[in-house]
């Protein structure tokens, strides 16, 4: 089966799926007497297949694949671990271990690319956001729980790591070695331009980078900067906390966050008057490699009208995961609360969309005959001289008053 047809199937199993669980949801508001009527349908269709189709299938990879595709139509960073899984998982999930820098979510029932780490060996191999893994030494993803596949990721430093990769533009799987690496992450960028612009990016909001922005913005208001440009492009490792931190920085008032879930009360964050540093006005670059805490930040300084967001729709993953076990030994990790941004959005479900939306130039990395990236590999947008979207934002800056 070639690479276009097995994700047709998977995206129609995804949609089965959908159907029954949104048929569940109805039928449980229209019927008091029976509160999950489309369990039945469910059970009829096991039936059938085991009954019916051609050859007798392994029940227990279809109960898996429906579990899993249950858990993605309505979390894609949901995981089910069976108990020998989930016993590893509680092993390691508290060690240091090497790794490739990507953080992941599911997408068709595949493990896809959320964002890489700048500087990782996944960025040195050019994957990007949407990007999906269809194996991982030689195991394939489709129903893999994602806190297993981040499991086989992380190893001994220079240890490999083989990747079968759907690339963004590019429909034909790829095979690619990546060499597992320790964090490091890279420091944040300062620099003043033209027109006493001073511009900030932040590639990770890591432990300690909120601190490096704010030294960042004293430093260039010094040097004469009268307004400013965070550029959050890629930014997908940061805790919603760090996202706080950051929007803290530009705002002395107002609601940043608030959390809330079903069984998690409603929890609000405001921003406090004596950690705003700068009143300067402010543009926000983003992308769908925007992700987590960076978004939150970015979703609160639009709300607060206290900056103008340029680029893509940010990713949506901003969120409170926690480990729920069963009975039998296994577990889920599933969201039990959302981040919503000042304006009653929940930033998972819809992520955050700029004032002046711009698609960003896709970059095409190419391997040579080991598998590895060629070392012409093309650089971020961002890296560039020609990108347009900070041309734009630089643009939109020299309509404002300065401070």
């Amino acid at each position: 089966m070639n690479s276009r047809i097995k994700y047709l199937v998977v995206t129609t199993s995804a949609c089965v799926m959908v159907l029954l669980v949104f048929g569940g949801v109805l039928g449980r508001s229209a019927s008091t007497d029976r509160p999950y009527p489309q369990l039945g349908v469910y059970t009829e269709v096991l039936h059938r297949i085991k009954s019916e189709y051609v050859e007798e299938p392994d029940m227990k990879s279809v109960t898996l694949g429906a579990l899993n595709g249950l858990l993605e139509s309505i979390d894609p960073f949901a995981s089910y671990l069976n108990a020998d899984q989930y016993k590893d998982y509680l092993k390691n999930k508290d060690t240091t271990k090497a790794g490739v820098g990507m953080v992941l979510s599911k997408k068709f029932g595949y493990v896809g690319v959320v964002g890489v780490v700048p500087g990782s060996p996944a960025a040195k191999a050019g994957l990007v956001t949407n990007d999906m893994l269809e194996t991982i030494n030689g195991v394939a993803t489709r129903d893999m729980p994602l806190a297993y596949a981040t499991l086989l990721l992380e190893g001994e430093p220079g240890s490999n790591v083989e990747l079968t990769v759907v690339r963004v533009r590019r429909p034909e799987p790829q095979k690619i070695k990546l060499t597992r690496a320790n964090e490091a992450y890279p420091a944040v960028t300062q620099k003043l331009m033209a027109d006493a612009v001073g511009y900030i990016q932040p590639e990770t909001l890591a432990a300690g980078k909120v601190k490096e922005v704010a030294a960042a913005v004293e430093s260039l208001e010094k040097q004469g900067a009268r307004k400013l440009i965070l550029d959050l492009r890629n930014c997908a490792v940061g805790s919603p906390q760090d996202g706080i931190a950051l929007a803290n920085l530009f705002l002395s008032k107002g609601e940043i966050t608030y959390l809330q879930g079903q069984k998690v009360p409603r929890q609000d964050f405001e921003a406090e008057a004596a950690k705003g540093i700068t009143k300067l006005p402010l543009v926000v670059i983003t992308n769908r490699g925007t992700a987590d805490g960076a978004e939150i930040a970015a979703g609160a300084l639009l709300d607060d009208k206290r900056a103008e967001l340029v680029g893509e729709r940010t990713y949506g993953d901003a969120s409170l995961r926690k480990a729920i076990t069963m009975d039998d030994g296994g577990a889920i990790i599933l969201s039990v609360a959302k981040y919503y941004s000042p304006s009653g959005k929940a930033i998972q479900d819809v992520g955050v969309t700029p004032d002046t939306v711009m698609a960003e130039p896709e970059t095409q990395v190419d391997v040579d005959e080991n598998l590895e990236p060629l070392p012409d590999a093309a650089e971020p947008a961002e890296h560039k001289q020609d990108d347009p979207l900070l041309k734009k934002a630089i643009e939109i800056l020299a309509g404002q008053k300065a401070a």
